[in-house]
């Protein structure tokens, strides 16, 4: 309303958004009437009651002393509460702000989560302390999007590029896994749920959360290698071979089927205890393992039994890998002290159209063939 309304029609209350009331009420001013002095001007005194709230919001009485006033001079009056409101509601919303974001920040941080928004179409970021914290840079400190982006691995960065993308053009959202090497140079996991923000049906911003997830992802991790891996020699288990073998024809294709089985394993256990035995296994595997190249699976199937399966595309020959393998256990083990030759048996057989079943019952007979020749040597299958 105007000045000359405030003044002509004798109201005396205005309110924080210069809304006039009809009357000051015990309400507004409380029940001891008092007052705060805010400003003064030709014989209008400007105050703030106490408590001095309306709805949850603060106001302003404007007093004077009767005499006449013009539009001009109510405008001014007016001009100056409403100014002061304007100072107050920003000094209170700032507050807020504040508030907001400490507790964010402190939430955030018990948490490993921080909020973070990009502004569209010029990138400008803004996080949170807990995202500084993520990526391991000094909080406050200055951020772009191309500086950021370096961070994340190149795998990550692609895919982290190709989705965020696909969110702006459908105005929609995504969660991606991404995996980064902070500023201090440490590999980390991280969560990252994102959501475009729209105006009019056009993109904004994107904003969401990051958290930290390395701890989750190394403890599934962790568990993923228990369930796969057999806890003594640390060759793949029986589940994983079985596995790779019922999927011959899969993204990794078999090659080969490779049978192993110690010759003099069962001497060691009687002479030497149990506790050499498994030495002589953990032995066993590392050697295995060092016979093999890379890509192929090595696994440990049984008591004294290794299985080793060839990639399809594998360069070295099968007959040569055998002789690698029965080569590495000519080698005598030394026990506890004690030094024992132990020797292997080797059978393999190559893949054909037959299954995984017939793929190892062929593999089997060949091990059982090398065995009867005396130990120490392999044998391949051939189709009678």
């Amino acid at each position: 309303m105007s000045g000359a309304a405030i003044l002509g029609q004798g109201c005396r209350l205005i309110a924080h958004d210069g809304a006039s009331l009809p009357a000051v009420s015990e309400d507004i001013l409380g029940p001891t009437g008092q007052v705060i002095p805010l400003f003064a001007h030709g014989g209008v005194l400007v105050v703030a009651p106490i408590p001095g709230m309306r709805n949850n919001m603060p106001v302003w009485l404007a007093l004077w002393d009767g005499a006449p006033r013009d539009a001009a001079y109510g405008a001014t009056v007016l001009a100056r509460v409403t100014e002061l409101a304007f100072h107050a509601t920003t000094e209170r919303r700032q507050a807020a702000d504040k508030a907001r974001l400490r507790l964010m920040n402190l939430a955030s941080a018990t948490a490993q989560i921080g909020i973070w928004s990009c502004r569209l179409p010029d990138e400008t970021l803004t996080w949170t302390d807990g995202v500084y914290d993520i990526f391991e840079l000094p909080r406050g400190s200055r951020i772009t999007r191309e500086t950021t982006l370096g961070l994340y691995v190149p795998e990550s960065a692609r895919q982290m590029q190709a989705l965020r993308a696909e969110a702006i053009a459908t105005l929609g959202s995504f969660n991606f896994d991404a995996e980064i090497v902070t500023a201090r140079g440490n590999r980390r996991w991280m969560r990252i749920t994102a959501t475009v923000e729209t105006v009019n049906g056009r993109a904004r911003s994107i904003l969401g959360m990051k958290q930290d997830i390395t701890d989750a992802k190394q403890q599934a991790e962790r568990i993923r290698r228990q369930a796969e891996t057999d806890t003594l020699t640390g060759l793949a288990n029986r589940a994983v071979f079985q596995a790779r073998l019922d999927t011959l024809h899969g993204d990794r294709p078999v090659g080969s089927l490779i049978l192993v089985d110690l010759d003099r394993f069962k001497a060691i256990n009687d002479e030497l205890g149990h506790a050499q035995g498994d030495a002589c296994l953990q032995e066993s595997g590392r050697r295995l393992m060092a016979a093999c190249p890379p890509g192929t699976l090595v696994s440990r199937i049984g008591g004294d039994e290794f299985a080793v399966l060839t990639d399809q595309h594998s360069t070295v020959d099968d007959g040569v890998l055998c002789d690698r393998i029965v080569q590495a256990f000519e080698a005598p083990f030394v026990l506890g002290g004690n030094t024992r030759h132990v020797g292997a048996s080797v059978g393999f057989a190559r893949r054909d159209d037959h299954g995984a079943d017939c793929l190892y019952r062929n593999a089997d007979l060949a091990l059982y063939q090398a065995k009867s020749a005396g130990r120490g040597t392999w044998r391949q299958f051939i189709a009678a």
